[in-house]
């Protein structure tokens, strides 16, 4: 039943949106995603802690429009990070994650780009309402207050192969001056748009760095067309197959 009251709300929060804003909501919102590596290998690869950097950093943009929100890396001239070991013996290379995420409210449809074994992917998926809990604490974020809301999540994660059952603590922090249902990645289920985001405290985080509310340009947003559509299920049968002939994935965490 709680459920279902939640349900309600966001399609209730969806009609009172469109009355009060009309057609006019449209802009960019850029954000710092940073992802803490050596907390993300595993016990068994510590030694690795001397190789990688402690910190990847990335960015990215959300453009959106009233109905319509497209997430994408922002591409700079130097994309690739590269890093070489204190003894100059191993050179190891982060490159920016080539992935879209494209949002139509009108229908709840989700249409990821993801690319996989140098070839790209068109994911298709519908909206799912995470279990968001309201908290009291407010943080202002690029001149908004935002106010929190928080859960913990449970997925499927492939590791060497074996599938495990993960849990992430998430804590968002969102406005509702801008809009709602808005946010970086697939964090778009709030009544309000996403303009921080913290994953198991401190493990990754994404912060807005700039927002700008503005006329769109034309074809500033455009859902990604190129690649092979597949459903969410094919795509996670296609990886897990790929990572069994390669006989597992090394200790790489790959989530559903």
């Amino acid at each position: 039943m709680r459920k279902v009251l939640v349900v309600i709300g966001i399609l209730t929060g969806v009609v009172a949106f469109q009355v009060v804003f009309g057609q006019s909501t449209a802009g960019l919102i850029q954000y710092e995603d940073r992802v803490n590596m050596h907390r993300r290998l595993p016990p068994d690869r510590q030694e690795m802690k001397a190789m990688i950097p402690e910190y990847r950093i990335s960015k990215f943009q959300l453009v959106f429009t009233q109905k319509e929100s497209l997430y994408k890396p922002i591409i700079e001239d130097e994309e690739d990070q590269e890093f070489s070991s204190a003894g100059g013996g191993m050179r190891m290379r982060f490159r920016t994650p080539n992935s879209e995420t494209y949002l139509n409210v009108s229908n709840s449809a989700i249409l990821i780009k993801q690319e996989f074994m140098g070839k790209d992917y068109l994911i298709v998926d519908s909206v799912k309402v995470s279990p968001w809990k309201f908290g009291t604490e407010l943080k202002m974020v690029q001149g908004y207050e935002c106010r929190q809301a928080y859960y913990t999540d449970e997925s499927q994660v492939n590791v060497n192969g074996e599938t495990r059952t993960e849990k992430r603590e998430i804590t968002a922090w969102y406005t509702d001056k801008i809009r709602p249902f808005l946010g970086p990645d697939r964090f778009n289920s709030l009544p309000g748009t996403v303009l921080a985001l913290d994953i198991n405290n401190g493990e990754r985080v994404l912060v807005a760095t700039k927002i700008e509310m503005r006329e769109l340009k034309k074809n500033e947003l455009k859902g990604p067309e190129k690649g092979q559509r597949v459903t969410q299920a094919e795509y996670r049968k296609m990886v897990d197959e790929q990572i069994q002939r390669m006989g597992g994935n090394g200790g790489i965490v790959i989530r559903n």
